[in-house]
């Protein structure tokens, strides 16, 4: 199919059925304003093609497995369906009991690279590594079983996010060791092993600052993104302070985390009306016990729960989560010691998930469920890992501690790309390949009745089957037009939401 006639089938029917950008009731992500801290050029706007998400999707337990995966498939529609919302929930929470053994096994073999320690890797090239980090990082997202944790791993690698071509190998040992080894655990242990990660440290500037010459970059996002939020409540004073307090906190050797005294501001400080008497070099080590204590103050303050809360509802739920919304996870953060796993249960309840928007899948999540939604055998993880590059959604690059947006209007001028994608995918230019006998059961309503099944939960919009059915029996039924209809399948907007 040429791209001018896919172009064509789509902005006359798919685009034009679809609607408007705003829902016209509760069933699409709404556009919030830009932070406060942004980088100077996005993607095009393309408002138009941020339609309405579709109206079909009315089973709670699908919408669960939509939530909770980066990509429904046949077989995970269909075992929500069989043990039930809660059971499923609970599953996919209880990630160490599904048995990821393949994907383990596949990842060690192909990256060995990402298993290894700091100093045997120091010399490695940076753009290897990169390379084997978003490889082995897409090939978990697409096959592992343990589908809610990659989720959290997304999340927690843009919350404490790191520029990996600032700190090259240092970041192999952050996710492994920070941000995969927490991601479902209790977020003051996350937050803890990021402050002592070198990754971080290095990142932020941290390793530069001593006495004398406190450098605040991490002391002051520590504060604004990774635990109180920019309206939490500290002032410039506080993150002066603070920066004085983690003086000593660096690195030494290839990557460790070292504390030295002989950086370390012994005077008295005073940080969110904590106050910090003077010490003496001759304490030594436990200079450390500052910080510590700071973190500590950071983890318990109520404007961190409230922060917490309200990021992972807006990741898991909706983009504008309530006052009560916030609260009740808030409550959930400081009965449970910020358990993660807690926090995720009490968000995903059935009748909040059932009421709460679709959102919009950013670039990765939009290719890799369209990887396990197809059924693709990836071949060339290169390959795919470029297609990220191409979406504008290069992993562990974001070059502000910010993160990658998780807004609709950052992302929905890449439609073309995505379209893009989704012809290389079914052709088996993408490093991917798929196999279209699946969807060629004999009649042109059959095949769609596959695609419905395997890429929309059984829940694709009438509009969508109508358009499908027409353009594939409008030709010789053979591989080449099932391979067009699933890749405009792929194409619709209807695919694009979760």
């Amino acid at each position: 199919m040429s791209r001018s006639s896919r172009r064509t089938f789509l902005l006359s029917g798919t685009l034009a059925t679809l609607g408007a950008m705003l829902p016209r009731r509760a069933g699409a992500q709404r556009t919030a304003a830009p932070p406060r801290r942004q980088r100077a050029a996005g993607p095009a706007r393309v408002p138009e093609l941020a339609s309405r998400a579709p109206e079909s999707w009315q089973s709670n337990v699908v919408r669960l497995a939509r939530r909770a995966t980066l990509g429904t498939t046949a077989a995970e529609a269909s075992r929500v369906r069989q043990i039930g919302y809660q059971a499923y929930l609970t599953e996919q929470l209880n990630y160490t009991r599904l048995d990821d053994t393949a994907v383990d096994t596949y990842v060690a073999g192909r990256w060995p690279l990402l298993a290894k320690r700091a100093d045997e890797i120091y010399l490695e090239n940076i753009g290897t590594l990169i390379n084997q980090l978003s490889e082995a990082t897409l090939y978990r997202a697409a096959f592992s079983k343990r589908q809610l944790y990659e989720r959290m791993v997304e999340f927690w690698t843009d919350h404490f996010s790191i520029n990996m071509r600032d700190v090259g190998y240092l970041k192999v040992i952050d996710d492994r060791e920070v941000i995969r080894k927490h991601a479902l655990g209790k977020f003051p242990d996350l937050l803890r092993a990021s402050t002592r990660s070198p990754a971080m440290l290095a990142y932020l500037d941290q390793n530069l600052s001593r006495v004398g010459r406190p450098n605040q970059n991490y002391a002051r996002e520590l504060m604004e993104l990774h635990t109180l939020g920019v309206d939490g409540g500290y002032t410039q004073e506080d993150v002066a302070e603070l920066s004085r307090v983690l003086t000593g906190w660096t690195i030494r050797g290839r990557g460790d985390f070292n504390f030295d005294p002989a950086l370390h501001d012994w005077g008295s400080k005073q940080v969110l009306g904590v106050t910090f008497p003077s010490g003496s070099p001759s304490m030594g080590a436990d200079g450390i016990k500052e910080g510590e204590r700071m973190i500590q103050v950071l983890i318990d303050h109520p404007s961190t729960a409230r922060y917490i809360s309200k990021k992972m509802l807006q990741w898991l739920l909706t983009p504008e989560p309530t006052e009560s919304q916030v609260s009740t996870i808030a409550s959930v953060y400081k009965a449970t010691g910020g358990d993660i796993k807690a926090m995720v249960r009490a968000i995903l309840n059935e009748g909040w998930l059932g009421a709460a928007p679709a959102k919009f899948k950013r670039p990765y999540h939009y290719l890799v469920s369209a990887v396990r939604g197809t059924g693709a055998a990836v071949s060339i993880t290169s390959t795919l890992y470029t297609r990220t590059n191409a979406l504008g959604h290069p992993l562990f690059t974001w070059e502000t501690p910010d993160g990658f947006p998780d807004r609709m209007e950052y992302w929905v001028g890449n439609i073309l790309t995505r379209w893009s994608f989704a012809s290389s995918l079914t052709t088996g230019t993408s490093g991917a390949t798929v196999d279209a006998s699946r969807f060629q059961p004999g009649t042109p309503a059959g095949t769609v009745d596959a695609i419905d099944v395997a890429l929309f939960g059984g829940e694709m919009p009438t509009e969508t089957r109508t358009m499908l059915v027409t353009y594939l029996a409008g030709g010789a039924y053979n591989v080449d037009r099932v391979r067009e209809t699933l890749a405009l399948a792929m194409s619709s907007g209807a695919f694009q939401w979760y």
